[in-house]
């Protein structure tokens, strides 16, 4: 029996470690109980419309 390429694997996820501050997790904790829709799932929505928008993040750092 051959096999054949999953027709998901463009959606699937690619597990990660990110440093975030707890004020940031509190925030998306906080959504996600409003919406009902996991925390992680919110960052990566959000990170995912900044990458689709090409959003730039504009800062000046100090010298």
């Amino acid at each position: 029996m051959k096999g054949r390429k999953n027709p998901y694997v463009k959606y699937l996820k690619q597990p990660f470690t990110i440093r975030l501050d707890r004020e940031t997790v509190a925030y998306f904790k906080a959504m996600a109980s409003e919406t009902g829709i996991p925390y992680q799932s919110l960052i990566n929505l959000y990170l995912r419309e900044c990458a689709v928008s090409e959003r730039k993040l504009r800062m000046k750092w100090a010298s």
